[in-house]
């Protein structure tokens, strides 16, 4: 098992010539250039060799340790085998990952945080494509334009379609927000400078936030809500935290975004309100993924639907790139990292 002691101070950047480091870039085929184009890849090449290989073809143990055993940076995505005992004594180098997307969760375990092993990721860089996607989906539900389009293309006459409940504007409307995340605080922000009312539900908010002025109770919001925005995280504290009871208990014609995570709501209960017309709601995230394509949710006119794909935005992936290079340049400078996470943070994130 490798040791704080023996990563941390035995191999850092001043312990190693210029220009010696070995960086394991290991990013899907497909997402590859959308985060590292030309000039971020060339700011890679500058710390060090850097060896691509996509995490599809590092599961089996003696692949791995091919590529691993001379790394002392690895640079992770989604599908990378998570990092336990049986892979960490294959990377005896290893002193930093720097993961491109988001949640760690399924890349970490006990055995990566008994190795002291700093890990940061470039969550950060998601957070306003995700709260413009939310945006997006708020706007679209109060215009109804997930009604009219379903209608128009399944010849529905044309006064028959226009034949639907009044669109709203989402100045003035009563927007709930369920988690003051990265995302939500950006969400927040975009629905305000459009002149939305908004309050918030987290448990987390201190009191001298900005933001703990518009806070209320979970109970509260969801009946004062036009508009209920999930933003929280999935953790055991929030999962199921929408109950069945909260979504039967919602106004008539309430409407529901969903960019976060599908366990936040009781994905059941959702369906059944939204079939019977009681609310509409738009969806980025699903029990099964990717959605079956005779899937129930495909054919309600009150569900918009996108395919998982608020964060992935041409923005957002570059964004993520400068954040690993920057982390790296952080760490092999002797600097802090700016986007670290550890074992008590994670219990609090996605």
């Amino acid at each position: 098992m490798i040791h704080n002691d023996e990563v941390i101070q035995g191999n850092t950047a001043a312990a190693r010539p210029a220009g010696k480091n070995k960086i394991l870039l290991s990013v899907p085929t497909a997402e590859s250039a959308a985060f590292f184009p030309p000039q971020s890849r060339i700011a890679l090449e500058q710390f060090g060799d850097v060896v691509e290989v996509p995490p599809s073809r590092l599961v089996d143990l003696d692949a791995f340790e091919a590529v691993a055993a001379e790394a002392n940076i690895f640079i992770t995505a989604w599908g990378f085998p998570r990092l336990t005992g049986a892979y960490l004594e294959l990377a005896p180098l290893l002193e930093l990952v720097v993961h491109a997307p988001s949640s760690i969760r399924a890349l970490v375990s006990d055995d990566f945080w008994s190795a002291g092993l700093p890990i940061s990721q470039a969550g950060a860089a998601m957070a306003p494509a995700v709260a413009e996607m939310s945006l997006t989906l708020t706007m679209s539900l109060l215009r109804r334009t997930h009604r009219l389009d379903h209608a128009m293309r399944n010849g529905v006459a044309w006064e028959q379609a226009r034949n639907i409940s009044r669109a709203r504007e989402i100045g003035g409307a009563r927007i709930g927000v369920v988690g003051a995340s990265r995302t939500g605080r950006k969400y927040i922000a975009a629905c305000r400078a459009l002149n939305a009312d908004v309050r918030i539900y987290d448990p987390y908010i201190s009191s001298d936030d900005p933001l703990s002025k518009n806070t209320c109770g979970l109970d509260e919001l969801i009946e004062w809500a036009e508009v209920l925005a999930l933003h929280a995280p999935e953790t055991p504290e929030t999962r199921g935290l929408i109950t069945r009871d909260h979504i039967f208990s919602m106004t008539a014609g309430t409407l529901v975004v969903n960019t976060a995570r599908p366990s936040l709501v009781d994905m059941e209960a959702l369906y059944e309100a939204v079939s019977a017309g009681r609310l509409d709601v738009a969806l980025d995230v699903y029990d099964v993924e990717p959605l079956p394509e005779a899937d129930r949710w495909r054919s309600l006119p009150g569900a918009l639907l996108t395919p998982h794909v608020g964060g992935a935005t041409l923005e957002s992936r570059q964004r993520a790139g400068h954040i690993v290079v920057d982390e790296i340049r952080r760490h092999l400078s002797g600097e802090r990292l700016q986007h670290s996470i550890d074992q008590t943070q994670l219990k609090r994130m996605g």
